[in-house]
């Protein structure tokens, strides 16, 4: 468990995974939570200590990085481990609380064992067992490293610099981070499609998970989009869950894991980013009803944020010969797949002007890059029902 001092609850944060709750009334507010990265300098700070003084401290106090802080703010750790390793390395590990946040890390030991490192050398890293590595290009660090972004690796390296100053001693070690069952967790991330193997990655921005963030899920269709780039790919799938994946990978067998990207509800997220990092082709594969939102331009297809209009659905099937009844049947629907069924009962193929007006939204997000688009409509079973010119169904 950690412990905090003066730490905001709004600070931004990231997340692993998650969705925001919908409308409503007013909630209780949640509770913000520490990102690996933050975890992993608590316990590189607690072996540091060690290492120079031979006592673990009880607990660490680290600075987050300089975007997050609003008036110097600090916060502190437990320290839930302390082991001295045979060869005189110091491990020290530090229990991930994501607050609020459905984060599959939460609860997670962070662990860093530190070495003495050759004078001169400063800090280096290391992957310990369920700390991935990177193997594909596209990511913010090289493949062949251990997957610990940029940040956490600023904030472990500055971390050392400011106790090594305090306790007299040259600051080279070697930082090894470790993850007990981080290989099975990272299954439950988009590690294994992006090309990070045997484990989490260390990872956050400003320190702090805000419950229920959308900054992660879009931070992870950005490094999907830049993976599937970076390997070369002329297309990539964003798909809004697993339903419309697995209906695409019976469409496309052919295509490889990390062309597939989760887009969730984030159909404006991919499309915008991929306006100044385009690919060749996109296509999009989701449900009726979320791909109705689409097609009437909405451009995030969360429950909360964008709904069916039921009289513009109904003015869509007029204009492909519905009659006054079915119109207005149309009209007054409660769901997107009572209209889907009312259609089909017709012989109407409602979706498939669907799919088209979805593409055209997507069109128009992604301008001017120049990207072909396709979108496949599928039905509550995950069987498709339509799709645009590009795609045989």
């Amino acid at each position: 468990m950690t412990t905090t001092r003066a730490i905001p609850e709004t600070l931004p944060g990231n997340q692993t995974s998650g969705r925001k709750p919908g409308g409503g009334p007013a909630a209780p507010q949640l509770r913000s939570g520490w990102t690996t990265g933050a975890c992993a300098t608590a316990a590189t700070a607690a072996a540091f200590t060690a290492l120079a003084t031979g006592r673990f401290p009880d607990r660490v106090e680290i600075t987050l990085p300089k975007a997050t802080l609003r008036t110097g703010q600090r916060p502190v750790f437990d320290v839930a481990e302390r082991r001295v390793e045979p060869d005189g390395a110091m491990t020290a590990g530090i229990v991930k609380d994501a607050g609020d946040d459905p984060d599959v890390t939460h609860g997670a030991l962070i662990l860093a064992t530190l070495h003495p490192g050759p004078r001169g050398t400063g800090v280096t890293f290391r992957a310990g067992a369920g700390v991935g590595t990177v193997t594909r290009p596209g990511l913010p660090i090289p493949p062949g490293e251990p997957a610990i972004n940029p940040v956490p690796r600023r904030m472990m390296t500055d971390t050392v610099a400011e106790l090594a100053s305090l306790l007299d001693h040259p600051g080279d070690v070697v930082v090894t981070i470790s993850v007990p069952g981080g290989a099975a967790l990272a299954e439950r991330t988009w590690n294994p499609r992006l090309g990070i193997l045997g484990g989490i990655s260390i990872l956050g921005t400003t320190g702090v998970v805000v419950p229920y963030s959308c900054a992660a899920w879009i931070h992870s269709i950005h490094r999907g989009v830049d993976v599937a780039r970076a390997t070369g790919l002329d297309m990539v799938a964003g798909c809004t869950g697993s339903t419309s994946e697995a209906m695409l990978r019976r469409l496309l067998p052919d295509l490889p894991d990390h062309a597939l990207i989760d887009m969730g509800d984030f159909a404006g997220a991919l499309a915008k980013y991929l306006r100044s990092h385009p690919v060749p082709r996109l296509v999009v594969a989701g449900g009726f009803a979320k791909l109705v939102k689409l097609a009437q331009g909405a451009l995030d297809l969360h429950s909360s944020r964008s709904t069916v209009d039921f009289s513009r659905l109904a003015g869509l099937a007029a204009g492909i010969g519905a009659g006054a009844e079915l119109t207005a049947a149309i009209a007054s629907a409660n769901t997107a797949k009572q209209v889907l069924d009312l259609c089909s009962a017709a012989g109407l193929d409602i979706a498939r002007p669907v799919a088209e007006a979805a593409g055209a939204t997507l069109a128009a997000a992604v301008a001017p890059a120049a990207v072909a688009i396709d979108v496949v409509v599928a039905d509550r079973a995950g069987k498709p029902v339509a799709a645009t010119a590009g795609i045989r169904i």
